[in-house]
């Protein structure tokens, strides 16, 4: 089989085409894969990177604000638009894909235009709650829409062929196990927190951690293990004029990046993180409880609607970042340990929402396109 992918912009759009492209590539070890991004954006780096064959197009998405720099980037748009349809058309046209396949980001808007106007079949996946703007507008020309929630189906256009896949996730976390974790960075029983805001880190995040990190070294109660990113170099010297000594602290460990995020997580009793819809799907496939802050720089506000998926269910916590600070964030980690249930509850409910089989459904749905289309 010949699978186009299209998607980019954000690393929750390249990543799901990553696994599924590689769970292709397990199931059928001759299939050829082609992934089409945009040029400069970092699934030029990312999908090489992974092993699969990358193709650019020049496109960019409408600025939003109205100012004269941001109406001079969407005429820009404007005309990169006919040009990535034209290269894309090109690109189809040259690889003949059995199937195509867009996981969002404006970078597949053109490329699966193109490929249902050649009449080649063609799927979206959707992993946020609510859609974006790309897949919302491609859900009524497709061959089926492949959800990772039920909560997105309202949004897609009336008619469209939803399937509820989930997202896929990650085998090392699949695979992570709790007491093997715990071993293997150094816990003991009492209740471990994870914190963290991204490979870049959110200051928002890392400025309401303070507290509880000091508490929790001065009282022993918690252990706790927070990422404060890239950009957030400033925090251990902030803790240290504060008092934590983290060479007597043994139960806190600070760190730039999480490269064990899987052992952290497994390790983990409450998570406190963005509402990203991978990060989502992980923390239902090992049923932990947590603590949802989502990020409001992003289109749509689909971390809100992400997070509110699992708030209504019961299986997780919600703070907005208007409401956050470090005395709110302490106050609801206490309600989250001390409350009947507590943590335990909103885990088994994040538990049952879980898909842990989403590779093997998107990949039927893929056969199943081919073979009747």
């Amino acid at each position: 089989m010949k699978v186009l992918f299209a998607g980019g912009g954000t690393a929750g759009h390249i990543n799901p085409a990553l696994a599924i492209a590689g769970y292709l590539r397990e199931q059928q070890p001759d299939a050829r894969i082609l992934y089409v991004g945009a040029k400069g954006g970092m699934e030029e780096r990312l999908v090489p990177e992974a092993g699969f064959p990358f193709q650019s197009i020049t496109i960019s998405g409408f600025q939003r604000k109205l100012t004269v720099k941001a109406m001079a980037r969407n005429v820009k748009t404007l005309v990169r638009i006919v040009t990535s349809t034209a290269e894309s058309k090109r690109i189809l046209r040259e690889f003949e894909p059995d199937l195509c396949i867009g996981t969002g980001g404006y970078v597949s808007g053109p490329v699966i235009r193109e490929a249902v106007k050649l009449g080649i079949p063609a799927l979206i996946h959707e992993q946020n709650a609510y859609p974006g703007v790309t897949n919302k507008v491609l859900s009524g020309k497709v061959d089926r829409v492949m959800l990772a929630v039920e909560d997105a189906k309202q949004y897609m256009a009336s008619g469209a062929q939803c399937t509820v896949t989930g997202n896929p996730v990650r085998q090392e976390i699949l695979r992570a196990d709790r007491e093997r974790a715990r071993r293997a960075l150094g816990l003991d029983e009492r209740p471990v927190i994870l914190s963290f805001g991204g490979s870049l880190g959110a200051r928002s995040i890392n400025e309401a951690v303070v507290e509880l990190l000091l508490s929790s070294a001065k009282n022993q109660k918690y252990q706790h293990i927070h990422g404060y990113g890239q950009h957030g170099g400033w925090l251990p010297e902030l803790l240290r004029e504060k008092g934590l000594n983290s060479n007597a602290a043994k139960n806190i460990q600070l760190k730039e990046y999480i490269r064990n995020m899987p052992d952290c997580m497994a390790a983990a009793d409450l998570v406190i993180c963005r509402a990203g819809a991978i990060t989502l799907s992980e923390l239902q496939a090992e049923g932990k409880a947590s603590i949802l802050i989502p990020s409001p720089n992003v289109a749509e506000n689909h971390q809100y609607h992400n997070a509110m998926a699992l708030v209504r269910r019961k299986a997780a916590m919600l703070l907005e970042e208007k409401d956050l600070s470090s005395e709110a964030l302490l106050r609801m980690v206490e309600q989250a340990f001390s409350s009947a249930g507590g943590v335990q509850e909103l885990g088994r409910n994040a538990k049952k929402m879980a898909i842990l089989d989403a590779n093997e459904r998107i990949y039927q749905i893929m056969l199943e396109t081919v073979q009747t289309t």
